[in-house]
């Protein structure tokens, strides 16, 4: 059964990738005149967009990466930023 949520619902919901890391909290909805168009996900501090990207304080994801929404948002892996650990060094 589809359940109905409103958007207001989803601010500061805890975001993770179907791989199951923490990705960051939804900051803001992004419409179109009929449509969600993405999401803003915030990085916070034990994010895996922190460890991505530093000082930046997060990205827009398409809503067609978004998997589910429901207690978290669930996106897909693909919309992680690359991501190489041996680059920090």
């Amino acid at each position: 059964m589809l359940k109905m949520k409103k958007i207001s619902e989803t601010y500061d919901m805890k975001v993770f990738t179907d791989t199951g890391d923490y990705f960051g909290d939804v900051e803001e909805s992004i419409l179109t005149k009929t449509k969600i168009f993405g999401w803003r996900v915030r990085s916070t501090k034990n994010s895996f967009l922190n460890r991505v990207l530093g000082s930046a304080k997060g990205v827009i994801v398409p809503h067609q990466l978004v998997k589910s929404i429901g207690d978290i948002m669930i996106i897909s892996k693909a919309a992680v930023p690359s991501y190489n650990p041996e680059d920090e060094d």
